[in-house]
């Protein structure tokens, strides 16, 4: 990470862990590797993983990332809201543990927040490089942000994106109820339903196949749609 930073808000990476013995220090390095126009900490949530994902965290735990441990596995949305609790910057980043996002895309995630022109941005795997995903995610992907778009009026091309950028502002007073992965479509959906206009950026992209520990199948995006369609028209708390 640069030593020189242009904008001193801090930036706190979430990093939601599950069973990524294989790939989580990779991710760690790729993450202190990137060179960033701001300071950064990093927050690490063990959502009860089995796999001896937790030894490799404790070797790697030191002043730069910080380890939140779930006794049992609660889901990513969980495992987000735990580290929500703990994060100090005034900007929040989500970052998956696996291979599939790049932390060199993220200049462009923070881009127009420095300048002033979004308070939160989306990475778009559907505008710029990728690996291209299965035929049936690849659908299921663009049937939710069609839904979003239908029932919020909006024109968003990926909302299942794990690349998020949140000033932390709109998230004061929000509360987060999703224990999994529709943590994606509740988040949208509500800050859509505040007025917050999301600006989506091209990052890259390289998909992984269910044997290399893909986790998101057709039962979570059902439980998505679900999830917008409820919001849409719930009353706000």
């Amino acid at each position: 990470m640069e030593a020189h930073h242009a904008d001193e808000r801090l930036l706190s990476v979430i990093v939601p862990v599950y069973n990524e013995r294989n790939t989580v220090v990779e991710v760690l390095r790729r993450i202190r590797a990137a060179e960033l126009p701001v300071p950064v900490e990093i927050i690490v949530v063990d959502d009860g993983s089995t796999d001896g994902t937790g030894k490799v965290l404790s070797a790697l735990e030191d002043s730069t990332v910080r380890i939140i441990r779930h006794s049992e596995n609660r889901g990513k949305g969980a495992a987000i809201r735990s580290g929500l609790d703990k994060a100090s910057g005034q900007l929040v980043l989500i970052q998956d543990a696996d291979l599939e996002y790049d932390p060199d895309d993220w200049p462009r995630l923070l881009d127009p927040v420095l300048k002033g022109k979004a308070k939160v941005v989306y990475g778009s795997r559907f505008t710029g490089e990728r690996k291209n995903m299965r035929l049936s995610s690849w659908v299921g992907n663009r049937l939710l942000a069609l839904a979003t778009d239908v029932l919020f009026g909006t024109t968003l091309s990926d909302i299942e994106t794990c690349s998020k950028l949140f000033d932390r502002s709109v998230l004061d007073g929000m509360t987060i109820d999703a224990d999994r992965f529709e943590f994606e479509p509740e988040i949208t959906a509500k800050l859509l339903r505040r007025g917050v206009r999301i600006y989506e950026v091209p990052i890259s992209y390289a998909a992984r196949e269910v044997s290399e520990g893909q986790k998101f199948d057709w039962h979570d995006g059902i439980r998505a749609l679900g999830t917008l369609v409820r919001y849409r028209f719930t009353a706000r708390r």
